[in-house]
């Protein structure tokens, strides 16, 4: 490995034979033929070196890059696969580019060292891509997780009057924008996601013909203010009022009961 006291370069390493392990973040990964990794001399733990193994390395100016230093740090370490994408790309260029010793002093080899310095400020850029994607996937799926809880309790208290984005977000321990913020991906708020599961247990309870049930009775069951407000609602989402529903279901249960007993 090269000076551990070199702060203006950082190192790329071309893996050619032998066992050669990268540890980043407590993983290791055992480095395949032309696969490539980036090193920073003062890191050597980041590469374990078996027998009988043979890396190439480049020094690359850090400034040539193109990115900022913690962007740089994010990548040290990372081990990137030389068989496909732009790591295929990297690798044989730059295999071949060492094999050539007679570019390295010439205006052919000083074009070639820019191509490979824009091949790795490429390569980096992937590297930054690929790890923002992931954040993003891992933030998702913990937004995901947490909508589907917050779904739970809501089922669980839709009966309860008090039930509001305040209440939900202060049960969970999470701001109401950011409530707000997880229902406006699902594509509803809260109030309307609310509304909606009311609505849907009081359509139900009301077409049970065995129940003969008030519409302010099963209105004040599930939260809602008044029976007006909840007549409004109900028709605003089904296109009839919940007295013209219980007489539909009704109605329809008992020709099927009377069907039945005629058979």
């Amino acid at each position: 490995m090269p000076e551990t006291n070199d702060r203006t370069h950082v190192y790329l390493g071309v893996h050619v034979r032998g066992p050669v392990t990268v540890v980043h973040e407590r993983a290791k990964t055992l480095l395949e033929p032309n696969d490539l990794v980036f090193c920073d001399p003062a890191r050597q733990h980041l590469l374990q070196f078996g027998e009988n193994c043979q890396m190439i390395f480049f020094r690359v100016p850090r400034c040539y890059l193109g990115v900022t230093q913690s962007e740089l740090d994010q990548v040290l370490g990372v081990p990137v696969r030389g068989g496909e994408g732009i790591g295929a790309l990297a690798s044989d260029f730059l295999t071949a580019l060492a094999a050539k010793a007679e570019f390295r002093r010439s205006t052919i080899g000083d074009r070639r060292a820019r191509t490979a310095v824009h091949l790795l400020s490429v390569l980096v850029m992937e590297l930054l891509e690929a790890d923002t994607t992931a954040e993003a996937d891992d933030a998702s799926g913990a937004a995901n997780e947490m909508l589907s809880r917050i779904h739970g309790y809501i089922e669980e208290h839709l009966m309860d009057p008090d039930l509001s984005p305040e209440s939900i977000a202060r049960a969970h321990h999470i701001s109401v924008r950011y409530l707000q913020k997880l229902f406006q991906n699902d594509g509803s708020t809260v109030s309307q996601w609310v509304r909606q599961r009311r609505l849907e247990f009081c359509r139900l309870e009301l077409g049970r013909s065995n129940r003969r049930i008030t519409m302010a009775a099963v209105a004040h069951r599930w939260g809602f203010s008044s029976p007006s407000h909840f007549s409004r609602t109900f028709r605003g989402a089904y296109g009839m009022s919940p007295s013209e529903w219980q007489a539909l279901a009704t109605s329809a249960f008992a020709t099927t009961t009377a069907g039945a007993q005629d058979e």
